[in-house]
């Protein structure tokens, strides 16, 4: 995980839990980064976790009852869930941050309930109800808020899947039954409660005799056994999603009774299984659903040819009670596995792969009971058979047919344009992405691979190609999860080598990369940019709102075509582009991205300085798809903070050399004050020391070797995913490396650097108020003419010349040294330069030895090649730890 990856994450993780105040993210940030393990424990025990919170918890009766009930709906990652909150509650710390928000979360939300609160006043009454009415009353109020609870749970669920499939499919509204489906109650196939469909008059059963009466509740059973209240057994009300409960005569005899208890639960399990079946053959719930309901629906039929059979036994007077119970025993398994599958999914409210999910696991739970494991087999197939058609569909030509919202992959609305424009752009992430409650159980291992292996192959169609696997075999549940497996991991091997050579041969990733990216942004081509900046030298000096765009375009256009960059075939996708921040403020922004501070930064006030042509330019670089994938504007923004970084310390550097030329001219005269002037010189080779150094390390010990290894990588890398984790590696290391995601050294860094450029301008000045370039060039003598070499009266006469002139200059740079005071400016330009570095070296220090960023020690031993600045610094850490007082500086 990437620096600013975890940046992000602390940031959201303390806006959730509201925790304000304290040291910030920093601090978790630095504790995340050194406390990082290479391993991720997948699998958790949850018995001791669920244990320790249900003694940690007030109510664990409660806790536990939850627990169960998540459990018997199949919630993922529930024990992962328990796991970490019995992690939490030995942490006090984190207990009382939450203690504390929830209290105040308590207290506001109690502030809104009492200002939104309107009082209702129940108006008195004259009259009293008596005790019979009241009881009417309830039994009214019961019984609607019975058939509410049954009927309009279903009516909403319905219309809120039909409004979330028709908004994803807006162009193609997923169809509906027409509403007499089910203002039809008939057609269900259920008890119709509160009918009587036979106008005979019931005799009482308690009188007639007990063969009478055993065969009176075997025609009631066959009814009750097809959905049909008999004339002394009736099915009771539903409330919710119970199950059917049925009310018997009670003058029926005992014997009889005990028996048809016994076969009742077959005629509930057969109004469970027959109402889920009804409910999900609606197009709401989807493909999957629909076929277990068609599956059951098969069963069921053969169900009902057997009661068939037994009616046909009754009518022929050859169907007893017992042998009722005897037909009906083998079917009773059946119906009881159907039902308690019926109330699983219902419970779980389970669709798509959620469903798939339930069965699988299900059949395994069977495993020792060959015919319940052998049904659940069936069903398991049978559902899963619209699934694997959406799954080959998308891991075979990448496309995605899903109108039901029931795959394991979602796809999002985003343009692939904005690549090239948004920084925070996820296109290859988001367009996209896994629903985890969608994924069965029996695919959760396979997930990514099939998330990669159609989005592989649906970046080729993007770009105009028709792609199918070679392999494509039809994918087939079976317990034996090798078999699809396999078939998976081909079409993610073929999807993986179509993309991967694509991009490498086709649209030349590598090329790009290595001849222009590398060339440009990380300055690897030397005569190019020597060529541009004394091209454009004057022009970028200018305030970045005076310089044109079009001038500095020419210029580049210019610089390309004479260097050697004119060999480049992509030199033309090359632009420029003027920031409108500094690079810090650049940075500082990349790091808010998703962050509280975001908005606070987007919206600060611009700097009052105005920035110069140099701090705001860049080069910027035209990518089209699919290679905008690998190199988009997250890349680019990193590449082009790399590039603002190196690009000014080069502009540095070359304003040292131009103060060393002009301090050539100086030395050629015996100036009499050469002390204060030697020490301007001095501070000149120090400064360019420092940039140099500075320049080689990042360009020869950070980007050059991390290159290498990404070359090396890029060559082994065997799908897209690689190339895209290689390459944000390489940038990561890069700014890392360069002291560019730690703001505290990128800001002492740009002190360095402003105070070399304030001394370059000022040698500059000094020198020109001097003359000495236009005093050289007007009394430079000939040493010949047209008639032959000088005569000695010629040389005599200018020697004297020449040692008037250095007598005059001397005393005129020393009049303008006593006038200017110049020599407190570069003592005080020394002190500034060497109070950064020491602060600079010291901090890098500190990074390399408690962070173990062993490669910024590089930069100590380059700068501090001599021990020069050794003694300082040892005396700067003794005196952060002793407070001793501070060393006087060096004569």
């Amino acid at each position: 995980m990437s620096e600013f990856r975890i940046h992000h994450d602390v940031n959201e993780l303390l806006s959730l839990l509201r925790v304000h105040g304290g040291e910030g993210a920093e601090v978790y940030i630095e504790l995340l980064q050194k406390n990082r393990t290479p391993y991720v424990t997948t699998n958790v025990s949850a018995h001791s976790a669920k244990v320790k919170i249900a003694e940690f918890s007030r109510t664990p009766e409660d806790f536990l009852k939850k627990y169960d009930e998540l459990k018997s709906k199949n919630t993922r990652h529930l024990d992962s869930l328990v796991y970490l909150l019995s992690k939490l509650t030995e942490d006090k710390e984190t207990l009382h941050y939450l203690q504390q928000n929830a209290k105040e979360r308590a207290e506001l939300a109690a502030n809104a309930a009492t200002s939104s609160s309107t009082n209702f006043s129940i108006p008195s009454s004259t009259s009293k109800m008596s005790l019979q009415e009241l009881e009417e009353l309830r039994k009214q109020l019961g019984s609607v808020t019975a058939n509410s609870s049954a009927q309009q749970p279903l009516e909403l669920t319905r219309k809120m899947l039909r409004d979330k499939q028709n908004k994803k499919n807006s162009g193609q509204p997923i169809p509906v039954f027409p509403s007499w489906v089910y203002e039809r109650p008939a057609l269900i196939g259920d008890f119709l409660i509160g009918t009587s469909l036979s106008t005979d008059t019931t005799v009482p059963i308690g009188s007639l005799p007990l063969a009478s009466q055993e065969s009176m509740i075997v025609e009631d059973l066959l009814y009750v056994l097809i959905g049909v209240d008999g004339r002394y057994i009736t099915a009771q009300p539903l409330v919710g999603r119970q199950n059917r409960a049925f009310s018997l005569d009670p003058n029926l005899d005992l014997s009889i009774k005990e028996l048809v208890t016994r076969i009742l639960p077959v005629a509930a399990s057969y109004s469970a299984v027959t109402r889920f079946i009804e409910e999900k053959s609606s197009f709401e719930y989807g493909q999957v659903n629909h076929a277990l309901a068609a599956a059951m629906r098969t069963l069921i039929k053969e169900y009902m040819i057997l009661i068939t059979q037994l009616e046909h036994l009754q009518r022929q007077g050859l169907l007893s009670l017992q042998k009722l119970w005897f037909y009906i025993q083998p079917t009773m398994r059946t119906l009881e596995i159907l039902a308690s599958l019926a109330t699983s999914v219902d419970k779980g409210e389970c669709m798509g792969g959620s469903t798939l999910s339930l069965l699988h696991d299900k059949t395994f739970n069977y495993t020792g009971d060959s015919q319940a494991q052998e049904l659940c087999l069936y069903l398991t197939k049978a559902a899963s058979v619209p699934y694997f058609e959406i799954l080959e569909k998308w891991i075979y030509r990448g496309i995605i047919n899903d109108p039901y919202s029931e795959f394991m992959v979602e796809e999002h609305e985003l343009q692939k344009e904005k690549i090239q424009e948004d920084y925070n752009d996820k296109y290859w992430d988001q367009r996209y992405t896994v629903v985890q409650q969608q994924i069965p159980s029996f695919l959760q291992k396979m997930a990514d691979k099939i998330l990669s292996t159609g989005k592989y192959l649906n970046v080729v169609r993007e770009c105009g190609r028709d792609v199918t696997c070679p392999v494509a075999k039809e994918v087939i549940y079976t317990l034996k999860e090798r078999a699809y497996v396999e078939q998976i991991e081909k079409a993610y091997n073929y999807a993986s080598k179509v993309l991967l050579d694509f991009l490498m041969e086709e649209k030349e990733l590598v090329a790009h990369l290595s001849r222009s990216i590398k060339h440009y942004f990380l300055m690897d081509q030397g005569d190019f940019f020597v060529h541009f900046m004394d091209l454009t030298e004057e022009e970028l000096k200018k305030p970045v709102d005076d310089i044109i765009t079009t001038r500095l375009e020419a210029l580049l256009e210019l610089a390309l075509r004479m260097s050697t960059a004119n060999t480049d075939p992509f030199k033309d996708d090359l632009k420029i582009d003027l920031m409108p921040h500094d690079l810090i403020t650049q940075l500082l922004r990349v790091l808010a991205i998703e962050t509280k501070q975001e908005k606070a930064i987007i919206s600060a006030e611009p700097t009052e300085l105005t920035l110069s042509g140099l701090e705001a330019f860049s080069f910027d670089y035209i990518v089209k798809w699919p290679l905008s994938l690998i190199i988009n504007r997250k890349a680019l923004t990193r590449y082009q903070m790399l590039f603002r970084h190196m690009f000014y310390c080069k502009h540095v550097e070359r304003q040292l050399c131009n103060v060393w030329i002009s301090n050539k001219t100086a030395k050629q005269f015996s100036l009499h004050s050469a002390k204060w002037f030697a020490g301007a010189f001095t501070l000149r080779q120090r400064m360019l020391n420092f940039v140099q150094n500075i320049q080689y390390y990042m360009m020869f010990e950070v980007m050059e070797p991390t290159w290498h290894i990404l070359e090396k990588n890029l060559k082994l890398a065997s799908n897209i995913d690689d190339v895209l984790s290689h390459h944000t590696s390489f940038l990561d290391n890069c700014l890392k490396d360069c002291m560019l995601t730690n703001p505290e050294l990128l800001k002492i860094f740009s002190k360095l650097m402003s105070v070399c450029v304030m001394f370059t301008n000022c040698m500059q000045r000094f020198t020109q108020s001097m003359k000495l370039d236009s005093e050289m060039e007007r009394l430079t003598l000939e040493h010949g003419t047209m008639q032959g070499p000088p005569t000695e009266e010629e040389r005599a006469e200018e020697a004297a010349k020449k040692k008037l002139t250095n007598k005059l200059l001397a005393e005129h740079a020393d009049n303008l040294h006593l006038t200017s005071g110049f020599e407190a400016t570069i003592n005080k330009f020394d002190s500034n330069f060497s109070t950064h570095l020491l602060d600079l070296l010291d901090k890098l220090s500190v990074y390399s030895t408690n962070d173990c960023e062993h490669s910024m020690l590089n930069i100590i031993y380059r700068l501090d090649f001599n021990g020069f600045y050794t003694e300082r610094l040892e005396h700067m850490s003794a005196e952060r730890s002793q407070k001793v007082p501070p060393l006087l500086p060096r004569l």
